[in-house]
């Protein structure tokens, strides 16, 4: 408030009135935290249909957790009685998921990148036999993958 004197000095005058409360908005934080609670949660549900209950990994002192995330992951499990399971629907051997891997190869092409340069990522149970792990990979080098990674629970050596 600017006063003006009789000599016609001008001076400020500020008046206050206590301690002022500055009310903030919180709606955008609220709004971004369910954002991200809502993200996180979708996540993890495309996280757990590339592990499915039926499959125990075998446990090995020499399995680690990859270095950095994989390009372009596609995830197959083996079961103990030999189903093969990929996308989250059960085949009955690993020769029935050839279309599925047609279909993975045409979306990878369709988007620039070579299905050489994907990684299959098999999942087999401990108990499955090496042969039917062995006939996978072979049915996957055909349709042009040829990368491969095996998991294995890590045994830390209690």
């Amino acid at each position: 408030m600017l006063v003006a004197e009789a000599n016609g000095n001008t001076s400020m005058k500020i008046k206050t009135r206590g301690p002022s409360i500055v009310d903030i908005d919180m709606t955008p934080m609220i709004d971004m935290t369910f954002q991200l609670i809502a993200f996180f949660m979708i996540l993890i549900n495309f996280d757990a249909s590339e592990q499915d209950e039926r499959v125990q990994l075998p446990s090995s002192t020499l399995a680690k957790p990859p270095d950095a995330p994989l390009e372009t992951p596609i995830t197959i499990q083996l079961t103990r009685s030999g189903e093969v399971i990929m996308g989250g629907q059960p085949y009955a051997s690993a020769a029935l998921i050839r279309g599925v891997l047609r279909n993975e190869a045409y979306a990878l092409e369709s988007q620039g990148k070579a299905p050489a340069n994907a990684t299959i990522i098999i999942r087999a149970h401990k108990d499955s036999k090496t042969g039917q792990v062995q006939e996978l990979i072979k049915v996957c080098q055909e349709e042009e993958f040829e990368k491969f990674t095996l998991r294995a629970k890590e045994d830390v050596g209690n």
